[in-house]
């Protein structure tokens, strides 16, 4: 490492480290940074679930979640899920599907997931 990447990494932020240290993650798993994912996109994403919220509705109960990977948040919607095991703040895992735009924020709907492995 350099020394402007040392002085880089003892003057950055906890947030900082910790979101490079995600992007690298993602990078590494293959995901699609989620910065860059536009609407109508398939894509991978990969991070760490940030927030799990059950969303009672009269008609249809949805599972949401916000999946950070140091550079955006995409949220994850089950719908007609209360409850998927595994699914839980601090949880790495990467997931597929086609990127919608809800409320100016990006959103997979029903998306295909695999957990990771916990460290």
């Amino acid at each position: 490492m350099s020394l402007r990447g040392i002085l880089r990494r003892l003057t950055a932020s906890e947030a900082e480290i910790d979101a490079q240290e995600l992007q690298r993650e993602s990078a590494e798993c293959g995901g699609t940074p989620a910065r860059q994912c536009s609407r109508g996109q398939v894509v991978s994403v990969a991070g760490r679930l940030r927030t799990v919220v059950y969303t009672p509705r009269t008609n249809l109960p949805t599972l949401e979640a916000d999946l950070y990977d140091g550079s955006d948040v995409v949220t994850l919607v089950w719908l007609g899920r209360r409850h998927i095991a595994g699914i839980e703040p601090g949880r790495h895992l990467t997931a597929r599907g086609r990127v919608a735009i809800r409320d100016d924020r990006k959103v997979i709907y029903n998306p295909y997931y695999e957990l990771d492995v916990p460290k």
